[in-house]
Formats: structure tokens, sequence, C-alpha cells
């Protein structure tokens, strides 16, 4: 294959994809049906231009991770996503490597939870996907690239989240992502970007080093608990926090609501409102 057919691929398939199929809001005057390479950059979480030099042929070797952002983006067929991968000079994905597959089905749970904040993220607490209400609750998270995607980067070295937490439960959720992560390591063990994810971590965060290290007994996922959310707009909310195991491709989708009729639900509400209106500004 030409080094530039990944890159024309992608050019056919956003051209076929309908902007509203993908949450895409369709304003004004289009001259084609498809995407715009702005759209279909900001689903992937990459930049424009990099996306018109992989279009133009000029990029060349994306990497995995560009590959399924721009599949799951694209909601490609699994042959569709095969040949992506191909002609990328990767190897699609197998059975010993942390999944980041949104099927169909998924996608379409997703889409039915458009008005609510919702986050996809894989076995190793990285983010996959947040819709625009997740953002603006947490901030704009789905805008962070490479490690700062990853819950436990943000806990231990980063600037946090606006979950509010006492010291004593902060240090129980720090230990609980990392005692997650060294099960996915177990689980994983022929996974390069799961070392390499360790490798990061403890290279930046002596904290991490402590608790891998550490001989706490499993912690297990919390599924279902109350969050504190510390919002700059609307103040403190406080939400039912759910997460959703997709058991065959080892994703956690978080759910946040409220109970309706309460203050927390209106400044949910007010909060969806106020972000997505910064956002699509």
């Amino acid at each position: 294959m030409e080094l530039w057919e990944f890159g024309r691929m992608v050019r056919r398939l956003r051209d076929r994809v309908a902007p509203e199929s993908v949450g895409v809001p369709v304003g004004g005057r289009r001259r084609a049906a498809g995407l715009r390479r702005e759209e279909l950059a900001g689903l992937a979480g990459i930049s424009a231009d990099y996306l018109t030099r992989l279009e133009q042929g000029r990029a060349t070797s994306p990497s995995a991770q560009v590959v399924e952002s721009l599949a799951r983006a694209l909601r490609v067929s699994d042959t569709e996503r095969d040949l992506l991968y191909r002609l990328a000079g990767h190897a699609t994905p197998g059975l010993d490597m942390v999944p980041t597959r949104i099927t169909a089905s998924v996608q379409r749970l997703l889409d039915r939870l458009a008005n609510t904040p919702v986050a996809v993220y894989d076995a190793t607490s990285t983010l996959i996907v947040a819709n625009a209400p997740h953002d603006a609750l947490m901030g704009e998270i789905s805008y962070a690239r490479g490690i700062e995607r990853n819950a436990i980067w943000r806990n231990l070295v980063g600037p946090g989240t606006r979950v509010v937490h006492t010291p004593e439960e902060q240090a129980v959720h720090e230990a609980r992502l990392v005692a997650n992560l060294r099960l996915t390591a177990a689980r994983y063990p022929a996974d390069r970007s799961v070392k390499r994810l360790v490798g990061e971590l403890a290279a930046q965060s002596p904290r991490f080093v402590e608790l891998w290290e550490s001989e706490d007994p499993d912690l297990g996922q919390e599924l279902s608990k109350h969050k504190i959310i510390d919002h700059p707009a609307v103040g403190r909310i406080t939400l039912d926090c759910d997460t959703l195991i997709v058991a065959g491709d080892d994703l956690r989708i978080m759910v946040y609501t409220a109970e309706p009729g309460t203050e927390d639900a209106e400044r949910l509400a007010l909060a969806i409102v106020l972000g997505t209106q910064i956002l699509v500004e």
C-alpha cells in the first residue's frame, strides 16, 4: 500500500459520516454532507493540523492510539477498523492488550446518555472518551493528551480533579487506583503500553512507587458512591456516581446523576448549560 493510503481512507470515511450521527450540531450552510476536518479532529482528540497532515500523506506513522481514536470517532465497522490499523502499520489489538474499543452497542448506550455526564475509562484508568456534559461538570479533561488522560496521574502528579475528598478519602482513592492498575498489569502482561504507563508514573511520583510496592490488599472496584463536585461556577454539587462495567471489553462507564427535583439536580443542570455554552463558543 502507498504510505498515504491511510490518510485517503480517513478522508473517505470522514466524507461519509453525517455530523448529526456522531453528535455534532449542524448549523449554517455546509458544502459537504460529511464531517469537517476540525470536527473529526475534535472527536478524535487530535489537532486539526495533524489530521490535515495525515490526510495529505505528510504524516505517515500514526500511533495505535491515534488510529483507535479515529476509528472510534468515525464509528467504523470492525473490518474497516482492522484495515485502518493495517494501513497505519499496526496489528489490530488482540486479547492480550488492554481493550480501548467502544463497540457499536456500547456507543448506542452512550448516545442515549448524551445529556448526562458520562466518561469511559479503560482498565488502566485512562480516559477513552468523555461527553460534553462531563467536560462541563469536571473540566475539559477530554482534551488532555497522553498520560494526562490517566486518572492515577491526575490524582498523584497532575492538578487533581473537582471531586472533594478528605485527606483520608483521597489516600484510599489513590490506593484503590494503583491497586486496580496492579491487577490490570497482571491480566495483560504482554501489553507494553501498561509497562510504559507504570514506568512513567513511577518516574514522576514517589507516592505511586510507595503504593505500587505496598502489600495492601485488593481494594476492589467502587461501583457506586456519592461524590461532591466543587464546580467553579455553581458551587458544590452532590451527585451519584455509578460505574458500569462492560465485562467483555473491560471498560468502565462512569455516569453522574442527581435526584430529580433537588437543588443538586438544578445545580448540575446549570453547570451543564454553562459548560456546554462555553465549549460551543
